[in-house]
């Protein structure tokens, strides 16, 4: 049996390095010897620094992110918290499951320091470590697998872009989706000891099921393959049994999620089908269109943004590959034409897809950002090593090589650069929610209502009200359907009655209810942004100017964006006197204000 086994990987390698460029043997592919080579553990410590400093201070730009997924998992652990009309079970558009695990990785930071302000950094600390290990993964692969200085410029552009910076840490389906379909690349990638096909297939369907279902996209162009290295092996029954197991194995997390959210709707749903069919088969009336449109450049305006010329090379990848298999003799990384286009193939796909969506939001490409890394950097390298060439009979094999290295050098400088500026700017621009709310951590009034007007959207989650607090609003201009908040019926209800009993005044039509606010009147603190240039309007005061009312507990810096030009709006700039008055960023204050008291000074 021990000899029948051996054989089996061995045909299955042979069959596989039908599609190799060499005629190396896979174990001596196992470790790349290589001037660029990281060792990984190296690798790993810089990803997890990078993902760890995302955790404490990278912002929340999506309302989304909050009262979606950190406001359920507040109420899992903590009995209360907002509740969005996907979580009634009218809709039951999300899956428990998913804010579940987060949620209990959540009470164990919780346990070690009685504080919910830790728990959300804990919580955040441990995406970023699932998402260094993923990508360290990943970097293996492509060491081995391509080429090793494909690997390292994979791991700059993975530790420091924009992009890559916040989706880390994002505790959002579109980024667990992100950390699966890294898995399911560098399984799909690494042929060593025989195709990883239903490993493969594991993780896309993980990141499809509990993560986004429209992940599964990404998976397309590998199952191709595997189904046409069949046809050309005549392999085809082998290929359909590592088919099987890997369906077989998401099918047993498809089970466990469904039995999940069967506790704790009380029915039975699968809600990832639930989503695709709100997002696709909803309607005029209905559908992710009315929560906004935006025009098909969206997506390459946001991504240039977040990985600034590193984009340029991800969508210049195809074309180049195309161009060195016509015009170069010899290949820059040990895989054939097919297996390349296999790599780069699903970023376009993604790319194109969502790019003819009329509703688009920023963290619909995280699950692609692996891809344009990878693109990003076979791209690169494949410039660099027709730069390097030394053949006399063209023009840059007379250029001199000290030349061709300061270019180089200077070109991956800037881009790492520009990408630190970005994060540097992002932080110190947008971070005021985050430093304002902990400023409630020092308050101890159990009982006290904190609201919120026109900044609802930027609030952080009731993991930074200490307990007791609750978060209220007030009318503002926005004209939408705001959350509610679960029940916390205890008596006869069972665990978790919040997760089945039918909230009053949703709908999945973005229509108003004005039952979801509070008189200002009851407010104990009020949590407001400065007007630019003193504009308010008669529902959007400013709170901080009535200060007979209100008088201000913390404020911090928040940037001014109407008064402040697109270069410092883009990047970090300095603020002195050095600096032309155009290039430097105005400020508005963000600010935490309490009802005054009658023993107040006035």
């Amino acid at each position: 049996m021990a000899a029948s086994g051996k054989q089996s990987v061995s045909d299955t390698e042979s069959k596989a390095s039908i599609l190799r460029n060499d005629n190396t043997p896979s174990t001596a592919r196992s470790r790349p010897q290589s001037l660029f080579f990281v060792p990984l553990n190296a690798a790993f410590y810089l990803l997890l620094i990078s993902h760890l400093l995302a955790a404490l201070y990278a912002p929340i730009p999506d309302c989304d992110e909050v009262f979606n997924y950190w406001e359920p998992a507040h109420y899992l652990s903590h009995g209360y918290g907002l509740q969005t009309w996907e979580y009634s079970p009218d809709f039951a558009l999300r899956s428990w499951f998913y804010v579940g695990l987060h949620a209990l990785v959540g009470k164990f930071g919780f346990l070690l320091r009685g504080s919910k302000y830790f728990e959300f950094y804990s919580i955040r600390a441990m995406l970023g470590l699932i998402s260094a290990g993923s990508e360290t993964r990943l970097y293996s692969s492509i060491s081995r697998t391509l080429n090793p200085r494909i690997g390292v410029l994979y791991l700059l552009i993975t530790a420091f872009t924009a992009g890559m910076f916040q989706a880390s840490v994002a505790f959002l389906p579109s980024s667990f989706a992100m950390y699966a379909s890294t898995l399911g690349l560098a399984a799909f990638m690494d042929w060593q000891r025989g195709p990883k096909t239903a490993t493969g297939i594991m993780w896309f369907g993980i990141g499809a099921i509990v993560g986004w279902p429209f992940a599964g996209l990404l998976a397309l162009p590998f199952l191709l393959e595997e189904i046409l290295i069949s046809f050309v092996t005549t392999d085809a029954i082998e290929t359909l049994r590592r088919f099987l197991d890997g369906a077989v194995r998401s099918l047993v997390v498809l089970a466990v999620q469904f039995a999940v959210d069967a506790f704790f709707y009380h029915r039975p749903i699968v809600a990832s089908v639930r989503l695709v069919l709100y997002n696709v088969f909803s309607g005029t009336d209905r559908g992710p269109d009315i929560f906004g449109t935006e025009p098909w450049t969206f997506y390459i305006k946001n991504l240039l943004l977040n990985f600034n010329v590193w984009t340029l090379l991800a969508l210049a990848a195809g074309p180049l590959v195309f161009l060195q298999y016509c015009f170069r003799l010899r290949a820059t990384t040990r895989q054939t034409l097919l297996r390349t286009c296999t790599f780069i193939a699903p970023f376009y796909i993604w790319l194109l897809v969502f790019s003819l969506q009329s509703h688009k939001e920023e963290r619909f490409m995280y699950p692609a950002y692996p891809f344009l890394a990878l693109n990003a950097s076979i791209a690169f390298h494949m410039i660099l090593s027709y730069v390097g060439s030394s053949n006399r009979q063209e023009f840059i094999g007379r250029v001199p090589v000290g030349i061709k290295v300061a270019v180089s050098s200077i070109f991956t400088l800037a881009a790492l650069n520009i990408g630190l500026l970005r994060i540097y700017g992002n932080v110190t621009a947008y971070r005021a929610p985050l430093e304002v709310y902990g400023a409630l951590q020092s308050i101890r009034d159990p009982s006290a209502s904190v609201c919120m007007g026109k900044e609802w959207y930027r609030f952080p989650s009731s993991y930074f009200l200490p307990y007791g607090m609750r978060a209220k609003f007030v009318k503002s201009e926005f004209s939408g359907l705001l959350p509610g908040e679960f029940a916390e019926a205890k008596i006869g209800f069972g665990l978790f009655p919040g997760t089945w009993l039918i909230p009053a005044g949703m709908n999945d039509r973005n229509e108003e209810d004005l039952g979801k606010y509070t008189d200002v009147r009851y407010c104990d603190y009020m949590v407001d942004l400065v007007p630019s240039g003193n504009r308010t309007f008669e529902l959007e005061p400013d709170y901080s100017a009535d200060s007979e009312t209100w008088t201000p507990i913390a404020c911090s810096d928040f940037l001014d964006v109407a008064k402040t030009s697109l270069l410092p709006r883009t990047l970090w700039t300095p603020q002195n006197d050095l600096v032309p008055e155009t290039l430097q960023r105005k400020w508005v204050s963000y600010c935490l204000l309490r009802r005054r008291r009658l023993d107040d000074p006035i």
